[in-house]
């Protein structure tokens, strides 16, 4: 099955269990995912990047050196810079980062949501679908151009440098 139909639908129920967003980073090297997939209002995303937050952001830290999952709530007193805070302004008031690392391939996402926090349930489900999306994007290089253009289409971003772009 070309990757592009298996991956909307997973991204399609990310959408669904994650009303306020989300932010994927698949196969990370050399501190630039392969993929990334971001969601989140986009008005959080653009202070995000102008204040560089990702370098302070505790759920990041957190991914990089763990792995399954961890609530954001959690994270509170590591958020020296109060990135969960200033999150919170736009809406992503509860929620939580999950890192997987499988075939020396390591992915770190965040999920949000305004209303409540995630039931167990509800982080299963995800954490299932975020080992599909891991598996079925791991090897990019293998990857037609066909396939590629249907990731972009799907706004996923290819960032790392050494992922085919042409």
């Amino acid at each position: 099955m070309p990757q592009e139909l298996t991956v909307s639908p997973l991204l399609s129920a990310l959408d669904t269990l994650c009303p306020s967003g989300y932010a994927i980073a698949l196969h990370i090297r050399f501190s630039t995912p392969t993929f990334l997939f971001q969601t989140y209002d986009r008005a959080w995303i653009d202070v995000y990047t102008r204040k560089g937050l990702v370098m302070q952001d505790p759920t990041v830290h957190w991914g990089f050196v763990n792995t399954g999952t961890e609530t954001w709530e959690n994270l509170k007193d590591s958020d020296d810079a109060g990135v969960l805070e200033q999150a919170a302004e736009f809406g992503l008031k509860y929620g939580f980062v999950l890192a997987l690392e499988n075939q020396e391939s390591r992915s770190v996402a965040s999920f949000a949501r305004e209303d409540r926090n995630f039931t167990d349930e509800e982080t299963n489900q995800i954490f299932r679908i975020m080992e599909k999306l891991h598996e079925v994007t791991l090897n990019a290089e293998t990857l037609s151009k066909a396939e590629i253009s249907a990731l972009k289409t799907l706004s996923v971003t290819l960032t790392h440098a050494g992922s085919p772009t042409s």
